[in-house]
């Protein structure tokens, strides 16, 4: 990869990747780690990627494997009162705050169905599971947020 196919991707997906691991950390500076890795890794890859597409995908199954390798470094290093929150530092609005209080896999589901745009089946592919578990999930997570924004509202 060229110096300036990176910059490209940086500038085309820079803010994606972050969004997609906050989504899964829920901390500004985990996100960011995890962030720059796959980022790191994008620029060390010898892969060729057939389309835009493709690339795209491929840094968020990167980046969703960065913030797993995270969060079991976590629960192996640290103690449960050290692991960090699951809430973000700066939500954008009151729906997104409420989305990352949802567990993870529910939240990275969620996250990618309704903020990134990705079907299920693309879901399925990035976080390596079963189509049904993450319509399952998603499901989940609706019943869930429903729950939340009542609590709230009440």
């Amino acid at each position: 990869m060229t110096r300036e196919e990176f910059v490209q991707a940086l500038e085309l997906y820079g803010d994606m990747v972050y969004r997609v691991a906050f989504s899964a950390l829920g901390r500004r500076e985990d996100a960011e780690d995890a962030a720059q890795e796959a980022l790191l890794k994008l620029w060390r890859t010898d892969k060729v990627f057939e389309s835009e597409e493709h690339r795209r995908f491929w840094l968020i199954r990167v980046t969703v494997n960065e913030c797993r390798r995270a969060m079991r470094w976590y629960r192996r290093n640290l103690a449960v009162e050290e692991v960090p929150s699951e809430a973000p530092e700066e939500p954008e609005n009151e729906l997104l705050e409420t989305v990352m209080e949802l567990p993870e896999k529910l939240r990275t589901a969620a996250y990618l169905f309704y903020y990134e745009g990705y079907s299920t089946r693309e879901i399925a592919r990035l976080v390596s599971c079963p189509e049904a578990t993450v319509r399952s999930r998603l499901s989940r997570a609706r019943e869930r947020l429903r729950e939340l924004l009542k609590e709230e509202d009440g």
